[in-house]
């Protein structure tokens, strides 16, 4: 398998190649050539199959012969046995609402299901092949703490993550903070998720400071992320299903980055039999209004009360805008200059037909998330995560949808107590956090501050 870019100046590389790459070097996203179909037997197989079993047979097409199977089946073994659930990401009944929880990893979070395997394919292919590895990513929330989980006191890395200061919650900052590895570096910025994400691209696409300091990719951008969320769209399906292989479902996913719900995307155009896939967005709500417009404009960033879904230019987008456009790198590059240029960007009647086949979307305001967390724990007393919460606001009406729960409620108490007047209780993961040691960098929203920042972080490491 090979992989090229969304912009086409990339000459097809590897998997591992893609995997230490992250973003293209001609600053565009890395996909696969192609994409594996599967066959109706492969469907029933796979959903009897326990999670890391079916974790191997999803990436296995996609990784070649990069990494062998023994390897790849040891890597995924050792990624998930920090997981708290036997299922590891278990499909559970909310009354009539099928949610899938998504957080019974180490930082109570969905992003642990890629960052843990992404961590450990990190440490397996710099040993096996030498150098070093700096990894610099921006979150929203989950995604650092998450990144920073999988790498800590790992050899041969180190990681920068930028935060948007003041506005993660108070616990997704002390999961990031309080860890006190040497080659943990939290920067918190003046600025929000957007401002961080402009730097980590600006500092990427930079290739002589990317490769005078090996920089690598824990965002969404890098390809493994999606590769490993595209498994618990399949196995949902295979716990819902029994394995009827004519058994349709839609899922509902609380988006912002969109790189979760492209990884659904990417499971149905390998034949997983998906209905709907639903964008359940915040105020935030630029996917939402493509969906129903079919035109792509930027607007204020607004603060919720989930604040990983505050994200206005979705870095994943572009994934599946080279897709719709027919794989076409020149559409694509045309589209993100006319992005670039004026703030928004048109597709044609027919790209936006092809839209609404694959998506639905709704938003929701902070009311309304409040709304659905009293509703659902007044019905079922399961309590519900305020992104959570937008995706089983979204999914009203739709009977076999499930929902993904992407984080752990107890991350965000806040908002749970203002809904219903009680706390989540916190996993293991999350206790004791607040009294914590905690260690960061304040810095303007500035790329020379922060390249400033890991260049001396760094001299000083190697001095």
């Amino acid at each position: 398998m090979k992989y090229v870019s969304t912009r086409g100046g990339v000459t097809p590389v590897g998997f591992a190649d893609a995997v230490m790459m992250g973003l293209g070097t001609d600053g565009g996203l890395l996909v696969p050539e192609r994409i594996p179909r599967l066959e109706r037997e492969d469907l029933v197989r796979w959903a009897r199959l326990r999670f890391q079993d079916l974790a191997v047979e999803v990436i296995s097409p996609f990784v070649g012969g990069d990494i062998s199977r023994g390897d790849l089946v040891d890597l995924v073994s050792r990624s998930y046995a920090s997981f708290s659930h036997a299922e590891v990401t278990p499909v559970v009944s909310a009354g009539e609402r099928r949610i899938l929880e998504l957080f019974h990893g180490p930082t109570a979070a969905f992003k642990d299901v890629a960052l843990q395997l992404l961590g450990n394919l990190f440490e397996y292919l710099l040993a096996r092949d030498g150098g070093r590895l700096n990894i610099v990513g921006a979150t929203s929330g989950d995604t650092g703490s998450a990144a920073i989980a999988g790498v800590r006191g790992k050899s041969r890395i180190h990681i920068f993550i930028l935060y948007p200061h003041g506005r993660v919650s108070p616990i997704q900052e002390r999961q990031m903070t309080t860890v006190l590895d040497a080659n943990v570096h939290n920067l918190a910025i003046r600025g929000t998720f957007d401002d961080g994400q402009g730097i980590v691209k600006a500092l990427f696409n930079d290739l002589g400071f990317k490769a005078e300091h090996g920089l690598g990719a824990v965002n969404s951008i890098n390809w493994a992320r999606i590769l490993a969320q595209m498994v618990y769209y399949f196995y949902a399906w295979g716990r819902v299903s029994g394995g009827d292989a004519e058994h349709r479902v839609s899922f509902s996913v609380p988006t912002g980055n969109f790189g979760d719900i492209f990884a659904g995307y990417m499971a149905k155009r390998m034949g997983l039999p998906i209905d709907r896939l639903i964008i359940a967005t915040n105020t935030n709500d630029i996917l939402t209004r493509f969906v129903q417009q079919g035109v792509y404009a930027a607007g204020e960033v607004h603060a919720t009360l989930s604040p990983a879904m505050d994200i206005q230019m979705a870095s994943n987008f572009e994934r599946y805008l080279y897709y719709l456009v027919g794989e076409d790198p020149a559409v694509v590059r045309a589209l993100l200059e006319e992005l670039r240029g004026s703030g928004r960007m048109g597709v044609t009647i027919e790209q936006h037909g092809a839209v609404r086949e694959d998506f639905d979307a709704a938003e929701a305001s902070d009311p309304e998330t409040l709304d659905q967390i009293r509703e659902t724990y007044a019905a079922t007393g399961y309590i519900l995560d305020p992104h959570t919460a937008i995706g089983v606001r979204a999914a009203r009406g739709r009977q076999h949808a499930i929902c993904l729960a992407t984080a752990h409620p107890a991350k965000f108490n806040e908002a749970v107590r203002q809904a219903v007047g009680v706390e989540a209780p916190p996993p293991p993961s999350l206790r004791g956090l607040m009294d914590k040691e905690a260690r960061s960098v304040l810095l303007d929203a500035d790329e020379q501050a922060v390249r400033a920042c890991i260049r001396d972080t760094l001299a000083a490491i190697s001095s």
